[in-house]
């Protein structure tokens, strides 16, 4: 009977030592579940974050535009910008398919720095292009045919109907 009344005592003070425990358990279990969940969630989020980048290093390999692409061209110091590129490009285009009223000289001159720009954007993203060798017709496939590359790249240029509506209106 001795050992009965000591598991009883040693149980009833386990009991009282562990109430302030069960107190704040069932007066917090919201904050406790809250807990929890929040960090299920982010669990979650983090794992499908991994799997959309594992995704998208995937795709990347096996791009033709980007897979050969040398990133150590992009950290070199005499390295024009991308986003300057860009907007030379535009305001260029705009330029050149505007050219009503202004002269040849000014015009060959425009085409050629246009042509000049889109050779440099296609050395920064390693876009083969064939600009210099080409003349008449032929540079003109060619132009079209570099700026769909560049456009497929992410290079955002303004398509050429866009601005012949745009300038018609104006007239």
């Amino acid at each position: 009977m001795a050992g009965e009344s000591a598991l009883t005592l040693v149980l009833a003070i386990l009991a009282v030592a562990c109430l302030p425990a069960a107190f704040a358990l069932v007066f917090c279990y919201d904050e406790i579940l809250d807990r929890v969940a929040c960090g299920w969630a982010e669990w979650r989020e983090r794992r499908r974050e991994r799997r959309t980048i594992a995704r998208l290093d995937r795709a990347l390999a096996t791009d033709p535009v980007t897979g050969d692409l040398d990133l150590t061209e992009l950290d070199r110091a005499d390295r024009r910008p991308l986003e300057l590129l860009a907007a030379d490009l535009r305001r260029l285009g705009r330029h050149r398919l505007a050219a009503g009223g202004r002269s040849v000289v000014w015009h060959s001159s425009v085409i050629e720095a246009y042509d000049d720009r889109l050779r440099a954007a296609c050395r920064a993203l390693g876009i083969a292009e064939h600009l210099a060798e080409l003349s008449g017709v032929d540079r003109e496939i060619e132009r079209v045919r570099v700026e769909g590359l560049l456009a497929g790249a992410g290079l955002g240029l303004p398509a050429t109907r866009a601005d012949r509506r745009s300038r018609d209106r104006r007239a």
